[in-house]
């Protein structure tokens, strides 16, 4: 098959699609900047106020309200998908009836979550979690709240996935710096008021979504002209939203297990402060993963739009194309951050967990291999055909679980479970470009070629200049600054000397060149 570099570079420069991803990526870089910001330093100080053990107990709270909340994610990757394939087809009629019923089956998915949660959840929390005694009270409260923000959060779905298919950014972008900053003002409010601090933050967060849940519901209503939820059902457009998700749930939940499953394994084995460094782990793993995750959200609803519109090539251009730049932007910024881990964490926070650096640093280098499931994942939900993917990704989650449970039980480390994980997610990748060029003949040599292969040279070449500078720099400030740069520097270098294509270099060229003269222009 021939190489995408000259597919790449006439998309980019004749499609307004790339305009817009462009444009939609820029508004959610500033979101990202601003939220990653207070999100750390939130971190840090709910840490600090709360002190370990609450702030463990908080982690594994969130984690059994989330193993109920694999039904809202999957739900809403599912009507993402329909609403994006509608706008393709420009089908207006078709979207509404989608809407109307994506909101119904949230409201039914609602009641069923809240039920479940009210019995399996509960029998979880009093029988096998390992929370202190004298805190188990404070620990149903956060748990009641914490389901009803969970609530709040199905119930928002469908408007959210409204305003990600339409690619209004700007919007999405808004609104998130509004609900970071009441996040950050009830962090503020925490250190100041009385009372138990672990229930009233509780309180609080549920607060905050409730006002953001009015927000979107709002706007969707004034913006999308002839979009609006209306009393309707359609049992075989039922079916066919259901028979989707179906499968996703399956995906999901697996999913759950893998991750919010293995903080309750934690809990069992080791108690409340191991949860608190895995919680510190992943709000670095938030932090370094909103780089890509922001990229791919402005991506995807343009792979979906374009298998609705049957433009094949295109699509595959942009797949390959988003899953290089994703790892790019991951091990930008993941990498500096694995070689300086325990002085970021000593930083940023009064308190460092014991186990949180090392389990910070296998979370960063797992996500160097899921960061490529993005663009694959969008490919599979833009064709509909999900039963062997997610067959296969359940797989893959479940014997994660399971064998993290056996080395557990068998006295190995707490840090085995991220082990486990890391290679999970490199067999898991194989395995889903595997189903995908069974399913709709992806091409599988092409994306090794144009992405394996090139973003593998990149790693290789870039890692030995940091690694020299951090074993012979002395002082912790000139330390990372100088690893900082080392780091970003090679690997920029190496990414535009062999990372990218000929095409893709010259687009870059291009673009740089047509900013220069407009900012000459300006000024003259």
């Amino acid at each position: 098959m021939a190489s995408s570099g000259p597919r790449v570079i006439e998309y980019m420069t004749s499609s307004e699609n790339n305009k817009r991803i462009a444009k939609n990526t820029l508004m959610l870089y500033i979101r990202m900047l601003l939220t990653t910001g207070v999100s750390l330093y939130t971190s840090r100080v709910v840490l600090n106020v709360l002190g370990v053990a609450d702030y463990g107990i908080y982690s594994v709270i969130g984690g059994v309200v989330s193993m109920f909340g694999f039904i809202n994610s999957s739900m809403a990757s599912a009507t993402q998908r329909f609403f994006s394939y509608e706008i393709g087809r420009r089908s207006s009629h078709r979207l509404q009836n989608v809407f109307n019923m994506s909101v119904n089956i949230h409201l039914i998915i609602a009641v069923i979550v809240y039920i479940l949660a009210e019995t399996i959840g509960l029998w979880i929390i009093n029988t096998q979690l390992t929370i202190p005694s004298e805190r188990f009270d404070a620990a149903i409260w956060v748990y009641r709240f914490s389901v009803l923000t969970m609530i709040i959060g199905i119930i928002s779905v469908p408007y959210n996935a409204l305003i990600i298919a339409h690619e209004r950014m700007k919007v999405f972008a808004g609104v998130g710096i509004v609900e970071v900053s009441l996040k950050l003002l009830i962090v503020l409010m925490l250190q100041w008021l009385g009372y138990d601090k672990l229930k009233l933050y509780s309180v609080l967060v549920f607060m905050v979504a409730l006002i953001i849940r009015l927000v979107y519901g709002i706007y969707c209503k004034i913006s999308f002209n002839g979009i609006s939820f209306r009393m309707y059902w359609d049992r075989r457009l039922f079916l066919k939203l259901f028979s989707h998700v179906g499968w996703m749930l399956f995906g999901t939940s697996s999913n759950v297990l893998s991750g919010q499953g293995l903080n309750v394994l934690l809990n069992v084995f080791f108690g409340v402060t191991v949860n608190a460094a895995r919680g510190i782990a992943y709000s670095l793993h938030g932090a370094v993963n909103s780089f890509v995750s922001n990229f791919m959200m402005a991506v995807n609803p343009q792979i979906i739009k374009n298998f609705a519109k049957k433009d094949f090539e295109q699509m595959y251009d942009l797949v390959l194309t988003s899953s290089k730049l994703s790892f790019y932007l991951m091990f930008l910024i993941g990498f500096p951050v694995l070689l300086l881990t325990e002085t970021i964490l000593k930083w940023w926070l009064n308190i460092v967990p014991e186990h949180a650096v090392v389990f910070s640093q296998l979370v960063i280098l797992d996500m160097f291999f899921s960061v490529l499931f993005g663009p694959i994942s969008a490919v599979s939900q833009a064709t509909g055909k999900i039963k062997y993917y997610q067959l296969t990704v359940s797989f893959g989650f479940l014997l994660t679980f399971i064998l993290t449970y056996v080395l557990f039980k068998l006295g190995f480390q707490p840090y085995w479970a991220f082990i486990v994980s890391i290679v999970m997610s490199l067999m898991g990748l194989i395995a889903r470009l595997v189903i995908l060029r069974i399913q709709i003949a992806f091409p599988v040599r092409r994306y090794f070629r144009d992405v394996i292969q090139r973003i593998s040279l990149v790693v290789i070449l870039s890692i030995p200049i940091p690694v020299i500078v951090l074993g012979l720099a002395n002082g912790r400030v000139m330390q990372f600054f100088l690893v900082l740069l080392a780091s970003v520097l090679s690997t920029l270098i190496f990414v535009w000397v062999l990372g990218v294509s000929k095409a893709e270099q010259a687009f870059v060229q291009a673009k740089f060149i047509q900013i220069k003269n407009k900012f000459f222009t300006l000024h003259n």
